[in-house]
């Protein structure tokens, strides 16, 4: 789930960037501490967005720069289990595919993918369904369900499980084959009216 976090620092400006705004100085700093790094609580952090630095800051002796108290805006990506992305898949493997929801790669184990025997084709990057002809291809889309989410504490790299072993669930084309079927079979089935029987006295 994408997201913008409210978060506090204080940002240590060198003599090297004092000639620039604060706020400038302030969000090239936290650009280059936060973005791209992974925090269990916030999860992906993406981009800073916008910053308000105190005017007033701080020296230290032997220091040449000023430290100032910020807070700051973040675009942020949380994987929550359960919830549904769209991806598109970026990689396939022996075991699998990776499919790519919001700033990373999720791992779609073949066990995942369908009620099927699967074969993995790594050399022309598809998926194939013995039983239902059905592919999946390295640019395909679909849609899935978050199993597992692992990110640590503070770390470089999280790891995401993702299944489409659910209705609904899948490429675009098998969704809309599950619609249309569900459409012919779910609707309400049309109750015949009873004539009333007569009784000869």
């Amino acid at each position: 789930m994408f997201s913008i976090s409210t978060l506090e620092d204080v940002v240590r400006i060198p003599p090297s960037m004092f000639g620039a705004s604060l706020k400038k100085a302030a969000i090239a700093i936290l650009k280059e501490k936060y973005e791209s790094m992974i925090n269990a609580e916030l999860g992906y952090i993406i981009m800073i967005l916008d910053s308000k630095v105190d005017e007033m800051g701080k020296m230290i002796a032997g220091d040449g720069g000023t430290y100032h108290r910020v807070e700051f805006e973040a675009l942020t990506f949380t994987p929550k289990l359960q919830e549904i992305v769209l991806g598109e898949i970026v990689d396939i493997t022996d075991f699998g595919a990776f499919v790519r929801i919001g700033p990373t790669d999720a791992l779609l184990h073949l066990s995942q993918v369908m009620d099927d025997y699967l074969q993995s084709d790594v050399k022309s990057g598809m998926i194939i369904a013995k039983q239902s002809n059905r592919t999946l291809r390295v640019g395909s889309t679909l849609r899935s369900r978050i199993t597992a989410v692992s990110l640590g504490k503070v770390a470089t790299m999280g790891k995401i499980g993702i299944t489409c072993r659910q209705p609904f669930l899948g490429a675009e084309d098998w969704i809309a084959e599950e619609i249309k079927k569900s459409g012919k079979d779910g609707g309400e089935t049309e109750k015949k009216e009873k004539k009333p029987v007569e009784v000869k006295k």
